[in-house]
Formats: structure tokens, C-alpha cells, sequence
């Protein structure tokens, strides 16, 4: 098929001239960026409206310098063999979707302070990347594209100080260390399978080695889509990225490829058992509670969104994780509108950075008059990722929900905790909802700082792109039924029913507006806000980030865990970092430079030789 060699060459060599091309030339670059992003989205829907076929580059072989010297070169073509289903054409479509927008967006945004050295050449051929990623059949040519776009990801944290510069290398080197370890699952799965094809691969988990493999490989998928507890990279990006490269990295491409990769796992490489099932949903429970706990005791809104990128891949692990065919639905339909709201809440945020100068919570407010496109856009975001009808993502979540209800009906290990894998889910919409009060109070409501009165509304460019993702989260969630599940879903999961949603939204609305008349006529008492009974805050600085920020942080339980927290005691790279010192350290001190020492040491690694051989 044409479009699939199209969508995957034309964005990789167009990057690859952007390239050479000098920065000076910058609008030259960003209009093929939006030419190449606009023609890979019609390629995409192409790939999405055809049927599923599997499709082999053939390259065919020459002879040079006479009959006596050829190149074979055909017998790579036994490698590159791409898969169209219709899981590969889901986030192939939305992949597309996003890019013209991200490429629109960046027109203006990284024409500023974050402006960084070829932006749209790495933004092209990670794209392209990224398509033959979600295509690739054979599991030699998945790594080897999966492994090329970590470079992408480092690449787009521009290391202009010692922030930045850890970023990047704690994301290599996070990513670099779990695709390493599905080098070793690959190699294990196919001694287990006997084939490089994903399509022909399914491993009964029975075995240590099976264990193995699928834990090797899950760990790739944790990693890229950056949940627990390989997620310490997203909030360190998300803060020290240009905004434009947190939205299509961590918030959309990296959660739509490891996503991908762990239904692939999940569902089609192996068979799992209730053990697995057991700790794939502890590991997604985890991934929200966590991430939207340390949300709450953040002050800079990027961050904040980072936790947030974290926390919400929690759910769509927990949707996979049951293993039916509605959580599966559920995993999937919240990782396309994590896509929508996440992207658009970074582009918010870039858009705040371009005309404030600013990402502590504690310096903004009331900029809603402002800039009101920006801040009705991002009131829809935050209700959609609150879980707040009509919006996508209250769908989404609910069939999460109605997904674990489901799952009770089983006889397994896990399904005998389906109630507290539904409370723990619940609380962390719950709480996310509580960051989203905090988040959109300290930006858009109270005063406006002496500093911010001239701030005025970003340009067109930008806010066309997330006026567009705030249109598709009512599209998404009023018509989620009655056009997205049967036409996007039902295709990659098979259909399945769902409760009738709309009558909890109705339920909603009722309720929110009792509560209101109850607070407008019943008389409750308006009094000032307190923190421990001491610290006395003023109506007009009501959306302080201090009053829920020192309410959680000084809270006696938490406290200490947010103490070890920010030491890093729950990070896995400072863990293996600490680890990785005080080896060395150890080993240093055998170095004494005395020659009887060393002597010492080869003899008893020759013993040590001996016995083992």
C-alpha cells in the first residue's frame, strides 16, 4: 500500500533536509512541518479506512563492480513487515490528528524563549518514526524503531542549563535502560515462540522464562508511556521541555506507543494469568493514587501537568489490566482522550509561559479576563480529565469503572478486590478534580498581579489548535456512544454494552444544581478559610496555592512520604543511581595501588573460573 510508505518516508527524509537546512531559514522549516503533518494526517485516514492486511517492503538486490560482488539486500526484507489491524490504525489516526496541530501550534510558540535548534527535524522523524512503530510486525524491527525514538524524546529537551541537562539524561537514560531489558525479553520470547512476528506470537505464561519476557517487555511499555515506576522522567520533562514538546511526547505519542505496546502484550503476545492481572491493576492503581498525590504539593503548573501525565496512565493500565473485552474498550477510549486534554493543557500552559513569563502558581491569577479563549479551553480540559459529564474523559472513566464491576464477577485473585479497585479509582478522579480546582483557581481567578494587568490573549496560531482539541472533547464525550464506540472502538475490541450513561450525567446536573440552590438559599454560613486554625487567608486570595498545598503537605501521615518523595527515595532511577555509586565506591577501595592486592584479586577470579567451569 502506497500511503504506507508514504506516511513513513516522507516525514523521516523531510526531517532529515530540515536538517541540513540553517536555522535562519526557520519559517522555511516550520511550513514543510505543517505541509508534512497535514499530508500524513490524509495518509493516516487512508491507513484507517482500508482493511486489515499485512504489507512487506521488498528491496530488491544490485551488483557492483561485476558479477563477483552483490548485495543481497532482499533477504532484509523478511524484517520489514508491517501489520495493519485495527489497534495499529486507532493510534495511527490520532497520531495524525495531532501532528498538524502540534506543528501549527509551534509556528509561534517556539519562536520565543523556546525556541530551540531543529525543533521540526526531530518533530518530523519522530513522527515517522512513530508510524512505522505502531505498523512494525516483526519484533526486530519494533526495537529497533522503538529504540531510535528515544533519541527523539532526548532531543527535544533542549539542555541550555543544569536542569534541563538532568532531564534529558534521566529520561535516556530510563528509557535507554528499559529498552535494553526487551532486547533480552525479545530475545527470550523468541526462543519461546520461535518467531519475530507479533501477529504469530502467543506465550502461555507457565514458565520463568515466560515470566521473564513478559515482565521485560512490560517494562518498555511502563517506561514510554511513563507509569509507575518507571515514571520519574515525565513531570522532570514536562517541567524543563518547551511546552510544545511536552504535549507531543509524554502527553500524547509516548502514552499512544506504550499504550499500544502493552495491549500488544497483554493481549496478543501472551496469555496472562491472575498473578500477572493481579499486579498489572496493583501497578495502575498505584500510578494514579501517587502521581495524583504528589500533584497536589506542586507549584509549578508544568509539573503539575507532569503528575497528571502519569496519573492518567494509571487508569488506561488499569483498563487493560482486567482483561476483558470493556476495560480493554475503556484503557483504549481513555488513552485517545488523554491525547485531546492532555495535549491541550500543555499547549495552555505553553501559552501562559509565552505571555507571563511565568509557571509558579503562586505568581499568576486572574487571567481569565485576559485571556479568555485560553481560559474556556482549559476550564473544558480540566472537567474533562476531572471525569466531569458531558466530557470525554467522565466516559471514558465510567466504563473504566463499569469495566472493574465487571471484572467482580470473576473467580481470581484480583476480581475478589474489585471494591477496592473501584474506590481506589474513584478517589483518584476525586483528587484529580481537586488538583484541576487548585490548578484553574491559581491561574484564572483571584488578582491579577501588578505584573500581569497588560497581559493580554495569545495569538490566533496558537489557540486555534487547542480551540480544536476542546471542540473534540464535547464531540468525543456527547457523542461517545452513538458514533465513537461503534466506529473507532468496536473495530479494535469487539462490541460490548455499556449502562446507559446519560442517566448519571442527568444525575450530575440535577444534584450540582440542588447543591447550588442549597448554598445560594439554604443560609450557609460564608466564613473566612483557615489552615490549622492559625494562618488566616482572605476571600480574595481564596485560590492560594498555599491553602490546599499546606493543608496536604503538613498532613501527618503524608508529610513524611513527601519528605522522602522529593529525596527521591521512591524514584528508580536515584535508587539504581545511589546503587550504582556505592558499588563503585566499594570497588574503588580494592584499587590500594599495591601490586600484591591485584595479584590477589586474578588469582581469585581464576579460582572462581575454575570452579564454575
Amino acid at each position: 500500500m502506497v500511503a504506507i510508505c508514504l506516511i513513513i518516508m516522507v516525514p523521516i527524509v523531510t526531517g532529515i533536509i530540515l536538517w541540513i537546512i540553517p536555522e535562519r531559514w526557520s519559517y522555511v522549516k516550520d511550513f514543510a512541518a505543517i505541509i508534512v503533518s497535514i499530508l500524513s494526517l490524509y495518509w493516516a485516514w487512508e491507513i484507517f479506512s482500508a482493511e486489515s492486511f499485512t504489507y512487506t517492503f521488498i528491496i530488491p538486490g544490485f551488483t557492483l563492480f561485476g558479477e563477483g560482488f552483490s548485495f543481497a539486500l532482499q533477504s532484509l526484507s523478511q524484517y520489514l513487515q508491517f501489520r495493519i489491524d485495527a489497534l495499529s490504525q486507532l493510534t495511527i489516526i490520532f497520531t495524525g490528528f495531532l501532528a498538524p496541530l502540534i506543528a501549527l501550534y509551534s509556528l509561534i510558540a517556539i519562536g520565543k524563549e523556546e525556541r530551540f535548534r531543529n525543533f521540526e527535524p526531530y518533530f518530523l522523524i519522530t513522527l515517522g518514526l512513530a508510524f512505522a512503530t505502531f505498523m512494525a510486525d516483526n519484533l526486530l524491527l519494533f526495537i529497533f524503531l522503538w529504540g531510535a525514538l528515544a533519541i527523539g524524546l532526548y532531543k527535544h529537551i533542549p539542555s541550555h542549563d543544569p536542569g534541563s541537562s538532568a532531564a534529558a539524561k534521566k529520561t535516556l537514560i530510563i528509557i535507554g535502560s528499559s529498552d535494553a531489558l526487551m532486547i533480552a525479553g525479545i530475545a527470550i520470547l523468541y526462543s519461546l515462540a520461535g518467531s519475530f512476528s507479533i501477529s504469530e506470537i502467543t506465550v502461555v505464561t507457565n514458565s520463568t522464562l515466560a515470566y521473564f519476557a513478559f515482565f521485560t517487555l512490560i517494562a518498555g511499555s511502563f517506561a514510554k508511556a511513563g507509569a509507575f515506576p518507571f515514571h520519574s522522567w515525565v513531570p522532570d520533562f514536562s517541567k524543563e521541555a518547551p511546552a510544545v514538546s511536552s504535549a507531543y511526547l509524554p502527553a500524547s505519542l509516548d502514552k499512544l506507543l506504550g499504550i499500544y505496546f502493552l495491549v500488544r502484550i497483554c493481549h496478543d503476545l501472551f496469555v496472562m494469568d491472575d498473578i500477572l492481572r493481579l499486579i498489572i491493576i496493583i501497578t495502575g492503581i498505584i500510578s494514579i493514587l501517587s502521581a495524583v498525590t504528589m500533584a497536589l504539593i506542586q507549584h509549578d503548573y508544568k509539573k503539575v501537568l507532569g503528575f497528571h501525565a502519569v496519573s492518567q496512565v494509571g487508569y488506561m493500565v488499569l483498563g487493560i489490566g482486567l482483561g476483558n473485552i470493556i476495560g480493554l474498550a475503556a484503557g483504549l477510549f481513555h488513552m485517545i482522550n488523554n491525547v485531546i486534554f492532555k495535549s491541550g493543557l500543555f499547549l495552555i500552559s505553553g501559552s501562559l509561559q509565552n505571555m507571563t513569563g511565568k509557571s509558579n502558581l503562586d505568581q499568576l491569577g486572574g487571567l481569565w479576563k485576559k485571556m479568555p479563549v485560553t481560559f474556556i479551553c482549559g476550564l473544558i480540559f480540566a472537567l474533562s480529565i476531572s471525569g466531569i459529564p458531558p466530557f470525554n474523559g467522565y466516559v471514558s472513566k465510567s466504563i473504566i469503572y463499569q469495566g472493574i464491576i465487571d471484572f467482580g464477577a470473576g473467580n481470581g485473585l484480583a476480581n475478589n478486590f474489585w471494591m477496592l479497585w473501584l474506590g481506589l479509582a474513584v478517589l483518584g478522579s476525586a483528587l484529580t478534580m481537586v488538583n484541576f480546582i487548585k490548578l484553574t483557581g491559581c491561574v484564572f481567578f483571584g488578582k491579577v498581579p501588578g505584573d500581569l494587568t497588560k497581559t493580554k490573549e495569545i495569538k490566533p496560531t496558537m489557540w486555534i489548535p487547542y480551540v480544536i482539541l476542546a471542540v473534540a472533547c464535547i464531540l468525543t464525550g456527547v457523542f461517545a456512544k452513538s458514533w465513537v464506540m461503534p466506529n473507532i472502538l468496536f473495530p479494535a475490541t469487539g462490541p460490548f454494552e455499556t449502562y446507559t450513561i446519560w442517566y448519571t450525567t442527568f444525575a450530575t446536573i440535577v444534584l450540582g444544581i440542588f447543591i447550588y440552590l442549597v448554598i445560594v438559599t439554604g443560609g450557609i454560613k460564608k466564613i473566612l478559610a483557615f489552615i490549622k486554625a492559625k494562618e488566616k487567608i482572605s476571600v480574595e486570595n481564596i485560590f492560594s496555592v498555599k491553602v490546599i498545598y499546606a493543608t496536604v503537605r503538613n498532613a501527618p501521615v503524608l508529610s513524611g512520604i513527601f519528605d522522602r518523595a522529593n529525596k527521591g527515595m521512591f524514584d528508580i532511577y536515584h535508587i539504581i543511581r545511589r546503587l550504582v555509586l556505592y558499588i563503585h565506591k566499594r570497588l574503588s577501595l580494592m584499587h590500594d595501588g599495591v601490586l600484591q592486592t591485584y595479584l590477589s584479586w586474578v588469582i581469585a577470579g581464576l579460582i572462581i573460573l575454575l570452579i564454575f567451569l
